[in-house]
């Protein structure tokens, strides 16, 4: 987190175990916003019917958001005069606040321009409904896009008690928070009309950067999409191998070679590498609407005079920014602008869109079908189809979701939707109506809230339904746990004209300290035990198999690791505790290592089974009591690297981060990292430690996927991605987040290759994807002497047998020395049975894991597990320094046929050399040439790509 701007950059390690819940009475941060402003024109208001549209009817409060309806008359029984036949679109909108309500109609062209075509005015008599405004157009044109102005009292200038902590905007147009598709730009990274003059009061929208935006109406026909049968796979949570992964980046380099590089359909054409790799669930990094450029101004210090974001600060009273990054509507400029220093003239992007504008939208600049001129329907068919297309391979979808801020930021933020519609609804506020800061983002939303709470739900079952997807992970999770924050309400004066009545003065509802509360007497913000929603989400049927992924901490200390309200283990969290554990052990590290990592293999059952927090745990030992404990290794969400923080290439090649390219002089992104070099900062020409680099990166996924829990893999870790050392890219539309498919295909290290072959090895072995803790029938410690584990904190090796399943069906014998020096170790005995080498980090490819495939012939795996037989025929093994190894127990007449068949091959290449007859290429020689045709292939790959990628240097 850069906390000179409130960015929520980069969390590469979870924040302090702390929560704030007694606060000071704040005093009123009432600065304006920083845009023009603008005077209120009443043009077009049309009540009538025109050319697009019939006389306006009605309509319906039931459904939120813009419905297509085929028989208006079903949603206008209360007509004046006259009855409407045929079909209409119904407009529903919640804000109990609002003084007056507009539907906003657009032509594209005229949105494009910054005008309205059309603006509705919805009579509170007829047109609304409790809290709820509602309109039907019979006979609409569904070309058309819609918005809305809601006008009421804003608190920057209104004196009166009412208007505290109200934000209404009448000069901007607002998304409707239950739109399904968002429309201002269709290319990826393209501008607005520059001639606009946005600060006239004739033209919508901010800037160039962040042109108005609408969303597409709904049209008959919508739901036939083809899903051939498509139903939910409900993998077991135990069976995951997740993928966490970039819409656009997965296929934005040009080496990707697809027809609709960046974009679902690009992405579609590259599932069945994932399906070969072996990854069984795709985790997408934010794809809803988000918003590019939330501040436009000079960046200071750009020596090109370029215009370009300036993030303001994002700070507030009561806390101090700092964060991480989510797949809603998004905008990927929010943060566009030339980098300082940057000599290739690069800009800044939001490229992680950590930023949500409107939740129900899918990103309309990751479709191709919007770049290609269709509408919100080809945009919603292109996300089913990838979803379709992945679950017919086995792949499940799993969405990266941010329910804890929204992209309209602090009180200096702009107005888009949630805002400009109920600011006290939809906003954790303090009595002066100051944003609470809990993301680090300027606003936290106001989760639980009954309007905001049924707005999730409906979110989550929206894209269940109607996309098909599997499960979701919740960005700043602990946030959805914390206590809403409540008003008195007002209603309007029913003279017109006359200013609201208060139900009661002062508005917010405090506690006898000044404190705000949701209503209930509850500090706002307070931890709760029984948050509601994390209780509606965790009970509701529709959701009941869909999976459900905490990442369980805040940006105010609040850590709820191994206590997240699970309701009967219905969430797994992302552990952050086996990450940190996990690059502590591998590098060395003196300390109690050794027994923390052994429990992070066993899936962490002194977090997830131990029901007696540490004294430090301040949530375990208080409200989240009740959550702790007893729950199953699927808990665990285990990662070695994410999207923030170092790559695994750069983790073993960097001591420290290196963000100069993000134009902040590396003062942005997380300072401990908890990595090492291997001896030499960066990229080196040294082999030593280019080998070691290769050794450590297999012994960290090694540890990823042998460990008990669900693995998660950061997209681009599985080939030795780097981003030379940044762990911070959140602003770069470019290589470093790219991946870079020739590094794929050339492969020259063998590491993706042994990632392949380490996840089929996890697939096949039921034994590292237990449901249940192991017990000391399951599983044996060891040390350099079997069955004499060393839990000292000098200790660098960390060694173990582990039974399979069935009665004498034998098991795996798995070894980490993350010492300097070699150990020998001593290998149990099992009657009846012997040892054969799978995995040993301390080879070189392809012999680091022996598995056949295209690049290691049976026989050829056969030799080597031979030749190691000199060790384990005696019952020993040698493990080298920083490396790992896995043998396989196996009957001793397996390993007796393997010696004859390994005499046999040698005498008939004895007899063939002697009778001087043809002889059939050595493993070896095919491989060699293999390799000789690749670096011969058109245009050098192999020394283009050891000249140009970092990546492939630091390996």
């Amino acid at each position: 987190m850069n906390t000179s701007t409130g960015l929520r950059h980069s969390r590469a390690l979870a924040v302090s175990c702390k929560a704030t819940v007694q606060l000071e009475v704040p005093k009123t941060v009432t600065a304006p916003r920083q845009v023009p402003a603008k005077s209120v024109s009443l043009e077009p208001v049309v009540q009538e019917a025109t050319a697009h549209y019939g006389k306006p009817l009605r309509g319906s409060p039931t459904t939120l958001g813009a419905t297509y309806v085929k028989d208006a008359d079903a949603i206008n029984s209360a007509l004046s005069s006259g009855s409407a036949k045929g079909d209409a679109i119904n407009f529903a909108l919640t804000s109990g606040s609002a003084k007056g309500v507009k539907l906003v109609l657009f032509t594209e062209d005229d949105l494009a321009m910054g005008k309205a075509t059309y603006e509705v005015q919805l009579d509170p008599a007829t047109n609304k409904t409790g809290d709820v405004w509602h309109i039907a157009l019979p006979q609409c044109d569904t070309s058309l896009l819609y918005a809305y102005r809601v006008t009421g009292e804003n608190q920057d200038k209104n004196n009166a008690p009412s208007a505290v902590g109200h934000k209404f905007d009448e000069t901007s147009v607002i998304v409707d928070p239950y739109a399904k598709g968002i429309l201002s730009r269709r290319r990826y990274g393209e501008l607005g009309p520059a001639h606009l003059d946005y600060k006239s009061d004739e033209v919508l929208g901010l800037a160039p950067t962040w042109p108005q935006a609408a969303a597409f109406l709904p049209k008959p026909g919508e739901e036939d999409f083809d899903w051939e049968g498509d139903t939910p796979l409900e993998l077991p949570m135990e069976d995951l191998v997740i993928y966490e992964m970039h819409v656009r980046g997965f296929t934005a380099h040009p080496s990707a070679a697809v027809q609709a590089p960046g974009t679902y359909l690009g992405l579609i054409e590259k599932l069945d590498y994932l399906k070969e790799l072996g990854v069984n669930a795709i985790e997408l990094l934010p794809v809803f609407e988000f918003n590019e450029l939330e501040y436009y101004s000079p960046i200071l210090g750009s020596t090109t005079g370029a215009t370009c974001a300036k993030i303001v600060p994002q700070t507030s009273v009561f806390r101090k920014p700092f964060c991480l990054p989510q797949v809603f509507e998004f905008n990927e400029l929010e943060y566009y602008s030339p980098i300082p220093g940057s000599t290739t003239g690069e800009h800044r992007f939001n490229f992680w869109g950590y930023s949500t504008v409107n939740f129900f939208s899918p990103m309309a600049r990751y479709s191709f079908a919007i770049a290609s001129g269709a509408d919100g329907a080809a945009l919603q068919q292109e996300f089913k189809l990838l979803v379709r297309e992945a679950h017919k391979r086995g792949i499940e979808v799993i969405l990266d979701v941010v329910f804890n801020h929204t992209a309209e930021g602090n009180q200096l933020g702009p107005t888009l939707s949630f805002r400009g519609l109920d600011n006290r609804v939809y906003y954790m506020l303090a009595p002066l109506g100051e944003y609470y800061n809990y993301s680090g983002c300027g606003n936290t939303l106001n989760c639980n809230h009954p309007t905001v709470r049924k707005l999730i739900v409906d979110c989550l079952r929206y894209w269940v339904t109607e996309f098909h997807v599997d499960g979701f992970r919740f960005d700043l999770a602990s946030i959805l746990t914390r206590a809403h924050s409540a008003w008195h309400t007002s209603t309007p004066s029913p003279v017109a004209g006359a200013p609201p009545a208060a139900l009661h003065s002062g508005g917010a509802i405090v506690d006898e300290t000044g404190i705000m509360t949701d209503g209930a007497g509850v500090p706002t913000g307070t931890p709760l035990s029984d948050p509601p929603l994390v209780a509606a989400i965790s009970e509701d049927p529709v959701l009941r198999e869909t999976k459900m992924i905490a990442e369980a901490w805040d940006c105010d200390g609040l850590y709820q690791v191994g206590a997240f309200p699970h309701y009967g283990g219905r969430w797994s969290e992302w552990n952050g505790t086996y990450r940190d554990t996990v690059r502590q052990f591998l590098k060395g590290t003196e300390g109690p290592w050794a027994g923390n990592f052994a429990s992070a293999l066993c899936g962490s059952p002194n977090i997830y089974a131990n029901t007696h927090p540490a004294e430090t745990d301040w949530w375990a030992n208080n409200a989240g009591r009740r959550w702790r404990g007893n729950r199953a290794p699927t808990a665990s969400i285990n990662f070695v690297s994410a999207h923030d923080g170092f790559s695994l290439a750069d983790l073993v090649t960097y001591n420290d981060k290196h963000n100069n390219a993000n134009g902040e002089n590396n003062k942005d992104g997380e300072n401990h990292n908890l990595s090492w070099n291997c001896g030499v900062e960066g990229i080196t020409e040294r082999l030593d430690v280019n080998r070691l680099r290769q050794r450590q990166m297999r012994n960290f996924q090694c540890a990823l996927l042998l460990s008990h829990g669900v693995p998660m893999l950061q997209m681009g870790d599985e080939f030795g991605h780097s981003k030379a050392g940044n762990n911070n890219t959140y602003c770069h539309d470019s290589e470093l987040n790219w991946v870079d498919w020739r590094q794929v295909a050339d492969d020259s290290h063998g590491f993706a290759r042994f990632t392949r072959q380490l996840i089929q090895f996890r697939h096949t072995h039921p034994e590292l994807r237990r449901t249940s803790y192991v017990s000391d029938n399951d599983i044996q410690w060891h040390g350099e002497a079997a069955f004499k584990p060393d839990w000292t904190d000098s200790s660098r090796l960390v060694a173990y047998t582990l039974k399979k399943h069935a009665p004498d069906a034998g098991g795996l014998y798995v070894a980490f020395n993350s010492g300097h020096t070699p150990k020998v170790v001593e290998l149990p005995h099992w009657h009846g049975r012997a040892w054969k080498v799978v995995i040993d980090t301390g080879k070189l490819a392809p012999y680091d894991i022996l598995i056949p495939d295209a690049e290691l012939a049976p026989e050829e795996a056969e030799q080597a597990q031979l030749a190691a037989t000199m060790w384990t025929a005696g019952g020993y093994y040698s493990v080298l320094a920083w490396s790992t190894v896995v043998l396989e127990s196996v009957p001793e007449a397996e390993l007796a046929a393997l010696r004859s068949r390994g005499r046999g091959a040698s005498a008939a290449g004895a007899a063939l050399a002697r009778a001087g007859g043809p002889l059939t290429p050595t493993p070896q020689q095919q491989r060699a040439e293999r390799a000789s045709k690749r670096a011969a292939s058109p245009g050098g790959l192999m020394d283009e790509i050891r000249a140009s990628k970092a990546a492939d240097m630091v390996q």
